[in-house]
């Protein structure tokens, strides 16, 4: 690129953008992830002081330095994701880069080999630009707050505002285009709740779709690893490069012969078209959510008739009332934690004892990591909680078969973003649980603005595998409504 080329315009970029200016040598890999390093720099710690990046890949540019070499000797492209810079929530391990886990307990970790869907991402010619911030844990659905950054994650459209976790760094990092793509984790809806906080498109996908090998997890039963995006749109290419069968996480296994060549074959403008939507009231009734929230959520199940949905509105669950969704059993979430410790090197903590003793979390989480629990097989709890979700399973299924049913519609939160520092769960308002205790993948995609510009989230669930038709309908909503907006706190830097 000669001296005198105008900056390629980074915020809001997508994939497609990039790469055809990497060609035509409008951009390159090293000024594209300059770019949103600079921008880390002048808004993550200053400015506006969003708090979504823990560390950025000191490697980074030598990296992109390569993808351009490779362009101009080939004039091709090195994968679907060259050049693209992803941003990584700190509980996937990347090789030479710290992992924390959102916990000062880890700092100084530094794993020697990748996630699977790292290796995957970088195989496809992907840039790990940033680790980005999480709940510490992934112990946290209302904002994110850990021991590892003192403070508040921010939300960039309103920074007085909660992200929402535990993926918040990502959901607030790609909503400021500190990079264009990212991956999340969701258990009871880490990639969804920051997704409808920030404006920005997230997948919970069916369980197992994606390795969770080199991720820290939660509960294994209702871990996901998965994509995160400003748009459908780019969320195909990085899901497309994520999915699949991985010998490190057997549970992959049922993945096989289930995933399609390619999910942008399902990206089309009549996604919508002739699916039955089931809009779920039951989980948004009006004494229990927010009057703005619910008139965003009336309008986009207008705008999903608009583009060719037939609706059953309302879609009644018999059962419903008896389905509470439920937080993960404390047996679990210790078992997933300490198995993850044991992999780390000599010097860190193996057990959530030794933190304690360590005295390295946050006081925010300090009653849930004091609470003892059995092993998961000789937990009541567990064996409970698995017996519900099966006969919740066989309920929701039953009555969507009956009603022919696709997909369910319903408000990711039922509630505005909270403000920081609101521990009020009263009026937390999130929808995930019914998803997560499902084990079904649901997307969010942006649905408009309510009060001082704080964004909201239409769900979309389906049945498990049903990712082409959740994609489908996700993107004829988006593209009939592109109810997306940057946020003002981050504007364009000066050139």
């Amino acid at each position: 690129m000669t001296t005198d080329t105008p900056p390629f315009p980074i915020e809001e970029t997508s994939i497609a953008a990039l790469h055809a200016a990497y060609l035509n040598g409008g951009a390159t890999a090293v000024s594209v992830c300059q770019a949103h390093l600079d921008r880390i720099a002048a808004y993550d710690r200053k400015g506006p002081a969003l708090g979504a990046i823990i560390i950025t890949n000191p490697e980074a540019l030598a990296e992109a330095a390569l993808l351009d070499a490779a362009v101009a000797s080939s004039g091709k492209l090195a994968g679907p994701l060259h050049g693209i810079p992803v941003l990584v929530k700190d509980n996937y391990d990347v090789a030479g880069l710290q992992t924390t886990g959102g916990s000062a307990a880890l700092l100084g970790w530094i794993p020697e080999r990748d996630a699977s869907v790292i290796a995957r991402i970088k195989a496809a010619g992907g840039i790990v630009l940033a680790k980005t911030t999480m709940s510490e844990w992934a112990r946290g659905g209302i904002d994110n707050i850990n021991s590892v950054l003192p403070g508040f994650a921010r939300n960039p459209y309103n920074t007085a505002y909660a992200t929402g976790g535990s993926s918040g760094g990502t959901g607030s990092g790609l909503a400021a285009s500190f990079g264009v793509v990212g991956l999340g984790s969701d258990t009871f809806g880490s990639i969804r709740n920051p997704a409808s906080n920030n404006a920005i498109v997230g997948l919970r996908t069916s369980w197992a779709l994606v390795s969770r090998a080199g991720m820290i997890g939660l509960y294994d039963e209702r871990d996901t690893a998965g994509p995160m995006a400003r748009t459908i749109t780019d969320l195909m290419p990085l899901l497309d490069v994520i999915a699949g069968v991985d010998p490190a996480d057997p549970a992959t296994a049922e993945a096989d012969g289930k995933i399609p060549p390619t999910y942008m074959a399902f990206l089309k403008q009549d996604g919508a078209a002739g699916r039955r939507i089931g809009v779920l009231r039951q989980a948004c009734r009006p004494d229990a959510s927010d009057a703005q929230v619910l008139a965003l959520f009336d309008r986009a199940v207008a705008d999903l008739h608009r583009a060719g949905a037939e609706l059953i509105d309302p879609f009644i669950i018999p059962q419903f009332d008896q389905f509470t969704p439920r937080l993960h059993p404390l047996s679990e979430v210790r078992a997933a934690i300490e198995r993850y410790l044991a992999r780390t090197g000599p010097t860190f903590p193996k057990t959530l004892s030794d933190i304690m003793a360590l005295g390295k979390f946050h006081p925010l989480h300090e009653v849930g990591l004091l609470e003892t629990a059995p092993a998961p097989d000789q937990d009541p709890i567990v064996e409970q909680l698995e017996a519900d979700e099966a006969r919740m399973r066989m309920a929701y299924l039953a009555t969507m078969e009956e009603m022919h049913v696709d997909v369910l519609a319903i408000p990711t939160v039922a509630y505005p973003p909270r403000l920081n520092g609101d521990r009020d769960v009263s009026t937390a308002g999130t929808r995930s649980g019914i998803a997560s205790a499902l084990h079904w993948p649901a997307a969010v995609v942006p649905m408009g603005y309510t009060y001082e510009n704080l964004p909201s989230g239409l769900q979309l669930i389906g049945r498990p595998w049903s990712e082409p038709i959740l994609i489908g309908v996700a993107y004829a909503y988006q593209q009939a409504t592109r109810h997306r907006a940057p946020p003002s706190s981050v504007p364009p830097l000066p050139d």
